[in-house]
């Protein structure tokens, strides 16, 4: 218990980092910095404390666009819709479900943030710029590994970005929208494939139903039972959960 405690914290401090350095790629100049006489160094403190606690607020919004969240919610609602079972599988089952399969695929990135970035900065062995930096790598190593190369041309387009000759070269926010692009199109593409087994089901019991004159019943009472034997039968959320996760490709 503690030790899952522990790595919540330590996540959810990792996922504020992570926050931090899409703030500070989408930003062209500091806010406020402390001067010396060397001339601009890091943040001042009172600045520090404003950016972390105003994004704190942006930090429920950022894990859903920053991590692979997004596809797996959407595609469990998606299963869910297709087996019938809107009542029977509350959205706070799905949306659980979801956010455990996105701590375990993210914990490698959040590690590598934890320990290059946040450890050093409490520690005042790099400043706030430098961890910024050092976390907005491992983060985009990722995205990139998800993001297609069509959804990347496509938003640096739209952005007016010049072109570049790597892909890590683009401004954190171009990849980040791409991101968001690529996981959108790729949870729609697996959903599409779970979906087809159960709409061939409420198709035949469909049939059988209106060739028996049936059709006052609705064919999803009878189709439920079924649907649910062949989701059983074949082991479905091990296999789901199987294809979410090596869905995902290594950064």
């Amino acid at each position: 218990m503690m030790r899952a405690r522990s790595w919540g914290l330590r996540g959810s401090l990792a996922l504020l980092c992570l926050t931090l350095a899409s703030w500070a790629e989408a930003a062209s100049v500091p806010l406020a910095a402390a001067t010396t006489q060397g001339g601009t160094t890091d943040f001042t403190v009172k600045t520090q404390v404003l950016i972390i606690m105003t994004l704190l607020g942006l930090l429920p919004s950022m894990v859903l666009m920053m991590t692979s969240f997004t596809r797996f919610v959407i595609v469990l609602s998606l299963l869910r819709q297709a087996l019938g079972l809107q009542q029977g599988l509350p959205n706070r089952i799905v949306t659980g479900v979801a956010l455990i399969l996105t701590l375990l695929v993210m914990r490698p990135v959040g590690e590598q943030v934890w320990d290059k970035a946040f450890v050093p900065y409490d520690e005042d062995r790099i400043g706030l710029q430098d961890a910024l930096k050092v976390a907005e790598a491992p983060v985009s190593r990722f995205m990139l590994a998800q993001t297609s190369k069509g959804a990347l041309a496509q938003v640096s387009h739209l952005a007016g970005e010049k072109a570049v000759a790597r892909p890590e070269e683009h401004a954190f926010t171009v990849k980040l929208a791409a991101f968001v692009l690529s996981e959108l199109k790729t949870a729609f593409q697996i959903g599409c494939l779970l979906f087809i087994p159960f709409l061939v089901i409420d198709l035949v019991v469909s049939s059988v139903l209106m060739a028996m004159g049936m059709m006052m019943l609705s064919p999803l009472v009878i189709s439920l039972p079924f649907k649910l034997l062949l989701f059983v039968l074949v082991d479905g959320w091990t296999l789901t959960v199987n294809t979410l996760v090596t869905s995902i490709q290594a950064s």
